[in-house]
């Protein structure tokens, strides 16, 4: 039994290692405080915050305890290597082996060490250079995305969705939920390069076209304390594609924050209000990201910019004269095109996570 203790030794050293790199103590605590706060009947009187401490709960049950029943299974088989019966070596074995690729595929989680890492998304796809193709590229892109959502279980909401009069989308504002959403998709930020043989070109020429994927975190408006004087907020009339569905009220709402110049319109909603609490919460997520990258302490400390602008592609899709996909940022590449506009992107996402570990 003495070969297995060593094993159990650096096991619990790996979960200890875990533990403390993703807060466990601190976070245990606030989970007993959510508990206790949750289980008062007064605070159901504001549904809204009970709601918001209920899910602060769920997430941070989602992350502490994998880790808490793993540790404790480790000990239960530490206890049973110290009755020393032979007999039952195959079986500790066994389930030594499984203990351990159950902590290694724990340990992927600490990848995620970004403060939104672990929630939601709000994903922005807009059609760049290239005119039909790039519309259509920016749906193709849509579509992988959704498949990917599927494939992890995620929920999609569609917030905003511009359609192009011939083929494809102008844009298209998603919301993807579910756990770590946010830091799995935010290897998907930047600017997305197809080159193919066009569809939409009489001579079938091969055309080079563009679309921006801006990945934003779901945040709470509240969280970014934004001044009111700076921002601009216009009211319009919605109008939707080819003239159907044309609001009779003045329902779309554009929201500019003047110091940074980002501005933000919504009209999917027939509502002026959800219209702009939409708004408002795309808007805090964008200069919450300005914010991390200019490193600043406030969101009053911003300068003039924006995220994800149009700059260097960050992932070529080759289609004509040979199939590739590659990522410009971590060298990953597969030659299965039809397979990652299918929603394998996995491999992408993974070697972004091990570079940026």
């Amino acid at each position: 039994m003495d070969k297995f203790k060593g094993k159990i030794v650096a096991l619990l050293s790996r979960i200890d290692k875990a533990w403390e790199k993703i807060g466990g103590e601190a976070k245990s605590l606030l989970t007993e405080e959510l508990t206790a706060e949750l289980a008062d009947s007064e605070i159901w009187n504001n549904p809204r915050v009970a709601q918001e401490k209920a899910e602060e709960l769920s997430a941070l049950n989602r992350l502490v305890r994998p880790w808490v029943a793993v540790r404790e299974r480790v000990l239960e088989l530490r206890d049973l290597i110290e009755l020393d019966d032979a007999s039952i070596s195959d079986e500790i074995e066994a389930d030594l082996a499984g203990l351990e690729d159950e902590v290694s595929e724990l340990e992927k989680v600490l990848r995620f060490a970004g403060e939104y890492d672990f929630g939601n998304v709000i994903m922005r796809i807009t059609a760049g250079v290239g005119g039909l193709d790039a519309q259509d590229f920016a749906e193709m892109l849509q579509k992988m995305y959704l498949r990917f959502a599927e494939n992890h279980g995620f929920v999609v909401r569609i917030i905003e969705i511009s359609k192009a009069d011939e083929a494809g989308i102008k844009t298209a504002v998603m919301e993807i939920s579910g756990d770590f959403a946010y830091g799995m998709l935010k290897s998907e930020n930047g600017v997305h390069r197809l080159v193919r043989m066009s569809p939409f070109n009489a001579d079938n020429l091969r055309q080079t076209s563009f679309a921006l994927v801006e990945i934003l975190p779901e945040i709470k408006p509240s969280v970014v304390k934004i001044d009111e004087k700076d921002l601009k907020i216009d009211v319009y009339r919605a109008g939707g594609h080819g003239g159907q569905s044309v609001n009779t009220t003045d329902s779309a709402v554009r929201i500019t924050h003047l110091p940074t110049g980002i501005m933000v319109a919504i009209q999917n909603e027939r509502s002026q209000l959800q219209n702009r609490e939409t708004a408002m919460k795309i808007l805090a997520a964008k200069l919450e990201q300005l914010r991390q990258e200019q490193h600043a302490q406030t969101i009053g400390e911003l300068s003039a910019g924006k995220s994800a602008s149009w700059g260097a592609q960050i992932r070529n899709y080759v289609m004509q004269p040979y199939q590739l996909v590659k990522d410009t940022r971590t060298k990953y590449e597969e030659t299965d095109v039809a397979k990652v506009l299918g929603g394998k992107i996995e491999g992408f996402v993974e070697s972004f996570l091990d570079k940026n570990a």
